[in-house]
């Protein structure tokens, strides 16, 4: 039958429903009806009875969402404050750590404590909980290295293109990182017998903000990193090259007979340390040197073994940390990656104007370049002359006002053979920036090209910067990640050439990824493309027109 007036029309969404329900629905109705907003612990033992009555209910969703529900409201009525923290931020994998709970009966009710259960435990101890007073344990637990370590679970598994690997289905759309500890207070109010459940927390204390808890975490033994995480490798030139592994300790290490053994997925290099003993928060370095050509273009992800532990293979951390947001750790395999590429590049010294943060510079040292970090101080009293090319870093912009007073300064480099390329910014005429950038006018949109497979047409296929050192084909734009450029270039001056054009499935061409200009006896380029993803991520045609975009002052026009 079509609903008249209401959707529920005829049906049943009362207690009747259910078996037992009735009873259910009168305790419901006397508690409403007596309830004291200025004393809520006198609905305790009404609470208590609603809760009975749920149990002897047929078993069902919603008794189980129901006895939820209740059990919070007893918690909350009594005034129960019940905590469990540690003081340290974190515990390594067979270490131990001591936990600390605090229990406090604030508005004097009928409650008993029997026991506090943990993960490899009890602790049995059957006491009264007076009124407002205070009761705290502190225990010391021993966290094993089967303990899982604490990150979110849609990090886990590596993500494949478009999404994330999640193998617990019924884990997707929990907003947070499961709690590495819970604590289990076993408590009877009026009688009858409750578990409250509490995550471990780590507590500390801000000199501003005063008493603040974060998640704590379980970290694997170690923290092994590699630097750099990238090695490029230029046909046609010496394959050696010298990769960092650096071990931080988050546990003690004391023993005689522990070795550590490193080495790569491939075997391509092992070496062994002596015995050791390793203070927590230490940090041991590694200079490897290795053939490059043994790895070729796959991927070696650092080992580390130490004797006396059973786990082999040890992760990098890293963390997000935002006041608004409870903070997460994720670990991954910080993996070497090698590019054998066929890559010239002219000119020797860049200096780079920091940005919002990016690992360009990283790139650029690895394609062989002395890179100079450009701040205001530097930009101000430096001779640019000694720079073959300045590159901005994304958005830099848009973050360093001080770069407005020093317009002129660039525009003079530019005019007396220098290079300046700048990386997208998202604006430069409204905002609280208003920067000049270049030496002609031009705006900055909002057009993207989203889809990093998008076709790429070349407006000017003779244009040194598609033709020198490294001749750019269609090629050069296979396999890049998540997008091709954003924050295009629009309504610029007619001196500027345009060298590339771009589209996304169903929109408009656009040729404002990347423009040049000539300005006296140097270039100036502004360009949207993403070479703050594409070189991170080994893009081979990412680096070759990064090095062509570098030379453009290195050569006479063709």
């Amino acid at each position: 039958k079509q609903p008249t007036n209401d959707l529920f029309e005829e049906v049943n969404t009362s207690w009747q429903k259910i078996t037992g329900g009735n009873k259910v629905a009168a305790l419901i109705e006397k508690l409403i009806a007596q309830y004291d907003f200025i004393a809520p612990q006198k609905s305790v033992p009404q609470l208590v009875q609603l809760y009975k009555a749920l149990n002897a209910l047929p078993q069902g969703y919603w008794k189980d969402q129901k006895i939820k529900e209740t059990k919070n409201l007893i918690e909350q009525a009594s005034g129960l404050w019940l905590d469990a923290f540690t003081s340290e931020p974190f515990i390594a994998q067979t270490d131990s750590i001591k936990i600390n709970f605090a229990l406090n009966n604030r508005l004097g009710g009928n409650v008993r404590l029997s026991k506090i259960a943990m993960f490899n435990g009890d602790t049995s101890i059957n006491t009264a909980l007076d009124a407002n007073k205070n009761f705290n344990l502190a225990t010391s637990y021993y966290v094993p290295i089967e303990k899982e370590i604490t990150q979110p679970y849609w990090l886990e598994q590596k993500m494949s293109e478009g999404y994330y690997n999640v193998d617990d289905q019924k884990l997707i759309g929990q907003p947070d990182v499961q709690p590495a500890f819970i604590a289990q207070f076993h408590l009877a109010i009026d009688g009858e017998d409750f578990v409250f459940e509490k995550p471990v927390r780590y507590r500390f204390t801000d000199p501003v903000r005063g008493e603040l808890y974060q998640p704590f975490v379980v970290y694997p033994p170690v923290i092994v990193n590699t630097q750099p995480s990238l090695v490029i490798v230029k046909k046609g030139e010496p394959a050696a090259q010298k990769v960092t592994i650096a071990i931080t300790a988050n546990k003690n290490f004391s023993f005689k007979n522990a070795v550590a053994d490193l080495r790569f997925a491939n075997n391509s290099f092992a070496t062994k340390d002596s015995a050791r003993s390793l203070v927590k928060g230490a940090n041991l370095q590694y200079e490897i040197n290795f053939s490059s050509t043994a790895l070729g273009q796959e991927i070696g992800f650092p080992f580390v073994r130490y004797d006396t532990l059973s786990q082999a293979n040890y992760l990098a951390l890293s963390a997000i940390r935002y006041d608004h947001i409870p903070y997460i750790n994720y670990f991954y395999t910080d993996a070497v990656k090698v590019l054998n590429i066929d890559l010239k590049t002219k000119g020797k010294r860049i200096g780079y104007i920091v940005g919002a943060g990016d690992r360009v510079p990283d790139a650029l040292e690895q394609m062989g370049y002395e890179v100079t970090l450009l701040t205001d101080k530097e930009l101000g009293r430096n001779n640019l002359k000694q720079f073959d090319a300045i590159i901005s870093g994304v958005r830099a912009y848009n973050t360093n006002e001080w770069l407005n007073k020093h317009h002129a300064k660039l525009m003079n480099y530019v005019e007396n053979g220098g290079n300046l390329i700048v990386q997208y910014n998202t604006s430069n005429n409204i905002g609280p920036v208003r920067a000049k950038i270049g030496p002609y006018n031009f705006n900055i949109s909002r057009t993207r090209i989203a889809d990093e497979n998008a076709p790429v047409r070349f407006l000017k296929p003779a244009h040194p910067v598609l033709q020198f050192p490294n001749k750019i084909t269609q090629d050069d734009f296979k396999g890049w990640v998540q997008e091709r450029s954003i924050y295009h270039a629009a309504g610029f001056d007619n001196k500027f050439e345009t060298i590339l054009s771009m589209q996304d499935p169903g929109e408009k061409e656009d040729d404002g990824s990347l423009i040049i200009a000539k300005h006296g006896k140097g270039y100036f380029t502004y360009t949207g493309l993403v070479f703050f993803r594409e070189l991170p991520a080994a893009v081979p045609g990412a680096y070759r027109l990064l090095a062509n975009l570098i030379a453009l002052n290195q050569k006479k026009e063709m």
